[in-house]
């Protein structure tokens, strides 16, 4: 399965969000289950952006979705966060 997470971030936080990024790809790439993730820029709006995290399934992305370290890291993300379903099954 993955999942994406579309960010609205302005253009003086973008610098700042790629870090946070990578902190929190970091702290998911230590969860059972996570294969990868990658953050990408729209091409239409300069403020949206798109998380994509592929997990070995439902269980997996959840877990890790709820583990502390993993809310800690990706807070500073989920701030920017657009409201709207984010997990898709590929099976």
């Amino acid at each position: 399965m993955f999942a994406v997470t579309r960010l609205r971030v302005t253009a003086a936080d973008a610098t700042r969000l790629a870090g946070e990024v990578d902190r929190l790809l970091a702290a998911l790439a230590a969860r059972p289950g996570f294969r990868d993730g990658v953050l990408g820029r729209s091409a239409d709006d300069p403020e949206l952006w798109a998380l994509v995290t592929r997990w070995d399934g439902v269980g997996s992305y959840r877990r890790a979705l709820s583990a502390a370290e993993v809310k800690i890291t990706g807070a500073p993300v989920w701030v920017h966060a657009v409201d709207e379903p984010g997990a898709y099954l590929t099976d």
